[in-house]
């Protein structure tokens, strides 16, 4: 699991985080974000797409990319969602952000991941931010 790095692409026009094609899960724990990397690595996914966000990088480079509550709206949810992780961050929640452009390739590594504690899960389509989990 390599570790996050915002990049060029995963935001949307207004620089608001929108990784295209990628699942982002927030776990409660370190422990647990390691746990998910184990089993997509013993699934057989060779690690390269799979990134781990720390809390303190959430708190930083993702926060940075939705603004503030008081800046001009968005259009869609995306700075909402971006600040949905924030919040969870600075409980000391951990993320991984998996490349999953198909719905088959979510749908299997949701089920890949099954029973492990996800807090929050989105998945980021070209024009739609779907749910996977909400928190329970």
């Amino acid at each position: 699991m390599k570790p996050f790095h915002l990049e060029s692409g995963m935001t949307t026009l207004r620089g608001v985080f929108y990784p295209t094609g990628y699942m982002v899960l927030m776990f409660p724990t370190e422990q647990d974000a390691r746990e998910a990397e184990r089993r997509l690595m013993a699934d057989g996914n060779n690690g390269e797409e799979i990134l781990y966000l720390t809390p303190a990088c959430v708190l930083g480079e993702l926060a940075a990319t939705a603004g503030d509550e008081d800046s001009m709206p968005s259009i869609g949810t995306e700075a909402a969602t971006v600040r949905h992780f924030v919040d969870l961050a600075r409980e000391g929640h951990h993320g991984v952000m998996i490349k999953s452009p198909s719905p088959k390739e979510t749908e299997h590594y949701m089920e890949v991941l099954k029973g492990l504690p996800i807090s929050f899960g989105q998945k980021y389509r070209r024009l739609v931010i779907e749910d996977l989990v909400t928190e329970q």
